[in-house]
């Protein structure tokens, strides 16, 4: 132990801390928000208290209920949605990136034919008659 570490709270102690949580936000209390209001590093209430983060981790993978099947699959919509949104995102963000080379290459052409252009001596317009 270092002078500046300080001793681990007791079971009793987190426990506590999460009802105290819950009763304030009515939901169960992130790890995060348990561990600093307990006054220790994220990490470090995570290794001492695995079994009250594993209590406080809610399991997205099964469904408990026909809500959450029917969330579960619109989740899944969802993120095929997001992905198709991508790949098209990508494909117009490759073509942008191309025509601003292109236009980049148009323009220095261009540029050089003006210079060209300005290096030519006018001649003096004919006057009209009256």
């Amino acid at each position: 132990m270092t002078a500046y570490s300080r001793p681990l709270p007791s079971r009793a102690d987190v426990r506590a801390a999460v009802d105290a949580l819950t009763q304030e936000t009515g939901r169960t209390p992130s790890v995060l928000a348990l561990a600093t209001r307990l006054g220790l590093a994220n990490t470090t209430f995570r290794r001492n208290f695995p079994d009250v983060c594993t209590d406080l981790t809610p399991t997205a993978h099964a469904p408990a209920s026909a809500n959450g099947a029917v969330a579960y699959t619109e989740m899944k919509a969802d993120n095929a949605r997001l992905r198709r949104d991508k790949r098209d995102l990508a494909a117009q963000l490759e073509a942008a990136v191309a025509a601003i080379q292109r236009l980049s290459v148009d323009n220095d052409r261009l540029r050089a034919a003006l210079h060209e252009a300005r290096a030519v001596t006018p001649l003096p317009r004919r006057r009209e008659s009256p």
